[in-house]
């Protein structure tokens, strides 16, 4: 697989403050790369270096640009989507495709109106008339009609409802990714993208903690639940993570037999989301899926 993005030593400091700490990143072309953390991780940091929107020390190169000094040539390979979809509220619909066909030289104009073709969005209606969910969807349609290598994805679905964020994800399958192409994305949803997703990166406190592929987590990681009497035998093979709730424990171990372990209690593959609790929280109980889904901001 070829490299299309590296990034190598990146550090980013803000007076006294280290938001990014000698962080080392690749994405290959084919993969959809999550890169997951907590509020303050540093996330949004990384793809704003990443995007030429910040300064910052360390190197990267997306598909052999420097986005320090080619950030022009660069963005007609790379599309991005924020957290929030910011979109002229004078315009209408059809005057934000007809901007894109004349700033973008790799805009798709008949590929961006058969994206919109699939929903109920008119294409005389203004943009201030339109829901949240409406304005994402336009500007998905924007972006997925630049004929672009790259798609980086900051909290792309953020406020969105349960339906517009699954029909999200759905167009991005359909309609952008292909095996000479990657996806860079950041989210709190993490169950939501799981199954899309091949590779992440965890980062804390600006370090990364892991980086993997979703099939050596799930070779590599598994849960355990016991009950009481099984508790304290299963606490003496160190699990990396422990959650009590209504007379069970849940246990995730890293590397640990899965044979041993089922003589204790039900052995399964932990989620995504579980590992990545534990990986960041260790032993500390948590509620996995409010924490996840409900932190909120980023930095």
């Amino acid at each position: 697989m070829s490299a299309l993005i590296s990034i190598s030593g990146l550090t980013k400091k803000y007076s006294k403050d280290t938001v990014l700490n000698d962080v080392s990143l690749t994405v290959h072309a084919g993969q959809i790369f999550g890169l997951l953390g907590p509020n303050g991780a540093g996330k949004t940091t990384c793809l704003q270096a990443l995007l030429g929107l910040t300064s910052y020390q360390g190197d990267i190169d997306v598909l052999g640009y420097n986005p320090a000094k080619d950030r022009v040539k660069m963005l007609s390979e790379v599309a991005y989507i924020a957290d929030v979809a910011i979109l002229p509220k004078w315009m209408k619909v059809q005057q934000t495709i007809a901007y894109m066909a004349g700033v973008h030289p790799k805009f798709n104009q008949a590929k961006a109106l058969d994206f919109l073709a699939k929903t109920n969005i008119s294409l005389s209606a203004k943009i201030k008339n339109l829901s949240k969910g409406m304005v994402t969807q336009v500007h998905l349609a924007l972006i997925l009609a630049v004929d672009a290598k790259v798609l980086v994805l900051d909290e792309p679905t953020l406020g969105l409802d349960l339906l517009t964020r699954r029909q999200f994800y759905d167009h991005l399958l359909e309609d952008f990714y292909q095996s000479d192409k990657c996806i860079l994305i950041t989210t709190h949803q993490i169950e939501e993208i799981e199954h899309i997703l091949t590779d992440i990166a965890f980062i804390q406190e600006g370090k990364i903690v892991m980086t993997a592929s979703l099939k050596q987590l799930q070779q590599r990681f598994c849960c355990l639940s016991v009950d009481a009497d099984n508790k304290e035998a299963a606490l003496q093979l160190n699990p990396l993570y422990t959650h009590s709730q209504m007379g069970l424990t849940s246990m995730i171990f890293d590397n640990t037999n899965s044979t041993q372990l089922s003589e204790l209690g039900t052995v399964s593959t932990p989620t995504l989301a579980e590992i990545f609790i534990a990986s960041v929280s260790g032993s500390q109980p948590t509620n996995t899926s409010a924490d996840i889904n409900n932190q909120g901001g980023s930095v």
